[in-house]
């Protein structure tokens, strides 16, 4: 369906853009309820350079903070804005440090797309200090149904001093591809907002990946349906909202990934393993642990990888299929670890 979507494109569009019978009898064929709107849809998926914006007028600039976001923004803006990274892709929240590159980089922009939930609330003192009194803010996070910490719960002074520092919820919404949804609306709302000119584009854009993070949610879910209530078993609560979504358990042995795990944390999770019939257990590419390693090696069991997308190569063009063939990956390595 996709390939006739594109060739109609190829056909369509040039003939609509001659004068004639032919463009006349198009026009009154796209006439038809749903026709129109499904064409718009399927050319919007190869938008043009920003330099091709309505009127000519200059591209957008836009600073999206952490890689998921940019990854997001940069699906939706096609065609119509200049979509940069404040964090370089190699680089995790925590472990970047701004420069006056960034900061100059800032007091540039027209607007800045942030996940929210605590994440970024380094890059609250670098947007005063920008001195951009224009600079448009999106919160992708808003209206999202949130997961809270583990490290929030009362009763250890470990755990409040870790929900302290990352915040009361997980910010790692975009690991559920319907939240992800979520955060595409929201940014495509916030940059027509801001550039309306482009509402047409940001519209279509939006609409072809909405399509494809659907796709992958329903095939997921179909992967997973059959092991609803079985445990993740995990160095720490890596994916949450992935495990809610599909119906797991995310278990883990420590909260925090800094953290040193005690000698009750590896005894539990060896009988959990144990019980659970699981074939494998599951790290990430961002974070390792020597115990963590040790102890599969105990059990026998080898480690399976998920990636949290905080993460990627450093490339500056990174765009959206980089999510969905990531988000795949992640699911082809989890049905190994629960028994596939």
């Amino acid at each position: 369906m996709v390939g006739s979507i594109q060739l109609l494109c190829v056909a369509v569009v040039p003939a609509l853009a001659a004068p004639g019978r032919l463009a006349l009898r198009l026009g009154r064929w796209l006439m038809v309820p749903g026709l129109s709107s499904l064409l718009l849809v399927g050319c919007g998926a190869t938008p043009g350079p920003p330099g091709l914006r309505p009127g000519g007028s200059p591209p957008l600039k836009v600073m999206a903070s952490v890689l998921p976001v940019a990854l997001f923004t940069r699906a939706v803006a096609a065609g119509c804005a200049q979509v940069d990274s404040l964090v370089p892709a190699n680089l995790g929240p925590h472990d970047w440090q701004a420069t006056p590159a960034d900061l100059a980089r800032l007091s540039q922009a027209d607007v800045l797309v942030i996940n929210g939930l605590g994440l970024e609330s380094h890059l609250d003192k670098l947007v005063d200090a920008s001195g951009n009194a224009g600079l448009r803010q999106i919160d992708s996070s808003r209206g999202v149904v949130t997961i809270a910490h583990p490290a929030a719960a009362p009763g250890d002074a470990h755990d409040h001093d870790h929900a302290s520092q990352h915040g009361p919820v997980n910010p790692h919404i975009w690991l559920d591809p319907r939240r992800a949804a979520q955060q595409v609306v929201t940014i495509r709302e916030g940059l027509i907002a801001a550039d309306p000119v482009c509402r047409s584009r940001y519209q279509a854009n939006a609409a072809v990946f909405l399509t494809q993070l659907d796709r992958l949610d329903r095939d997921l879910a179909g992967q997973f349906a059959p092991y609803a209530g079985r445990p993740l078993l995990a160095f720490h609560a890596i994916g949450p909202y992935f495990a809610q979504r599909y119906q797991l358990l995310n278990e883990a042995l420590v909260d925090d990934p800094d953290q040193a795990p005690s000698v009750a944390d590896l005894e539990r999770f060896s009988r959990r393993a144990r019980q659970s019939g699981a074939r494998a257990l599951v790290s990430e590419p961002q974070a390792s642990s020597k115990a963590f390693v040790a102890l599969g090696a105990d059990l026998g069991l080898p480690l399976v990888s998920f990636d949290p997308l905080e993460t990627a190569p450093a490339d500056p063009t990174l765009a959206a299929a980089y999510y969905l063939s990531t988000m795949r990956r992640n699911g082809q390595q989890l049905l190994q670890a629960l028994g596939r």
